[in-house]
């Protein structure tokens, strides 16, 4: 049964499904974070549940709230401490929040190609079957059986024409399995957030580790792919300043009292569609139950409890419904190219497909110019 309130959200399994979509990104990511840094894993999920609910009932569309990957995996190999990752959260919200006024990305927008914004999505996809593969050579078996499950799931709602709930019931069955092989997780009541305050080196060094690297992925990915990507799942686009301001809040209230940088994603959208969420009621969901896991739950059993092969199999699909808008692009060269660099750097990606992008119009125009055609080429 479906229910449905104002504003268009609705709550039924196909948004519960897609609620779920993003969680093989999110909570492998925050585990590995929390575990190596020794940060407060309770404090991070219930500022990743407030916000799920804030955006669900804010934009009234699945934009999903997602941990800020490069400052993620920089945090994991170097063990980073809390007030480093502070700094670079409290900078990049007065970064954002300042770009969401004004027509700053309106320019940034303008200057930079569709080609390589879908060649940063198509090097995220990359990007998440390689994740996908570090999880399956974890635990293969598990893998393969998550696989099984969402492929099996598929061809059942296509050809019987129901909600596709792989997510939700791969999710519960490899819950219910780690129960049975690890028992029930002890209760862990969440403790009060406390304020984190950064010295000033702790800002000057999360400048060029942190800051820019990931500033680059915010604005092409979390801004403008994702900007992109709502007009071409939904009847509108959410507009580029509107992201960047609720990214800037989101860091700005929430990583100087313990919680992680967190932005928006495309990839993350593209996830939770692709597993059922065509509103915002799925974010609501999803901030539902990750409050319930910050609350209860967010000791060291809660990360033995779903096998890692599981997140892998989600993120092989993630990937590829990620990687087919990547391909929506007016030129596959600069796309390739940027996709595959950003495997390697997605800075460098970024910088080689906008070279390349304006290398090529440089190059067009001027063979234009040389047959007496004055005309502008579009990238």
């Amino acid at each position: 049964m479906e229910k449905e309130i104002s504003g268009g959200l609705k709550f039924n399994l196909s948004e519960l499904a897609g609620a779920l979509g993003d969680f093989g990104t999110i909570l492998p990511l925050m585990f590995a974070v929390a575990l190596v840094c020794k940060l407060n894993l309770g404090i991070i999920l219930l500022f990743f549940g407030i916000w799920f609910i804030f955006t669900g009932l804010y934009y009234r569309l699945p934009v999903p709230v997602e941990p800020m990957k490069v400052i993620a995996v920089v945090a994991i190999s170097s063990v980073l401490a809390g007030p480093e990752l502070a700094a670079a959260g409290i900078l990049l919200g007065l970064l954002f929040f300042f770009l969401g006024f004004g027509r700053w990305l309106y320019y940034i927008e303008k200057y930079v190609p569709n080609p390589v914004i879908r060649g940063i999505q198509l090097g995220l996809a990359l990007l998440l079957l390689k994740s996908a593969g570090a999880f399956m050579f974890q635990a293969p078996t598990f893998f393969a059986f998550g696989i099984a499950v969402i492929v099996l799931i598929f061809l059942l709602s296509y050809l019987g024409k129901v909600p596709d709930l792989s997510a939700l019931v791969l999710l519960v069955t490899a819950a219910i399995i780690g129960v049975f092989l690890h028992g029930i997780p002890d209760i862990y009541i969440i403790q009060l957030p406390q304020l984190v305050i950064p010295s000033f080196a702790d800002y000057i060094a999360s400048i060029p580790e942190l800051v820019l690297p990931q500033a680059v992925i915010t604005i092409t990915n979390a801004i403008l792919a994702t900007s992109l990507l709502t007009k071409d799942m939904f009847s509108r686009e959410i507009p580029p300043e509107k992201l960047s301001r609720t990214i800037g809040l989101m860091n700005l209230l929430s990583t100087p009292f313990g919680g992680f940088p967190m932005c928006h994603g495309a990839g993350g959208l593209a996830a939770q569609y692709r597993f059922g969420a065509r509103t915002g009621g799925s974010n609501i969901f999803a901030g539902v139950i990750l409050l319930v896991i910050a609350a209860f739950f967010a000791g060291p059993g809660i990360q033995e409890l779903i096998s890692p092969g599981i997140y892998g199999a989600l993120l092989v699909f993630v990937a590829i419904e990620m990687g087919k808008h990547g391909l929506k692009t007016d030129s596959l060269l600069i796309t390739a190219v940027t996709g595959v660099l950003a495997l390697l750097s997605v800075v460098g990606g970024f910088i080689a497909g906008m070279v390349l992008a304006y290398l090529l119009k440089w190059n067009w125009e001027r063979k234009q110019k040389g047959r007496g055609v004055t005309s502008t080429l579009t990238i």
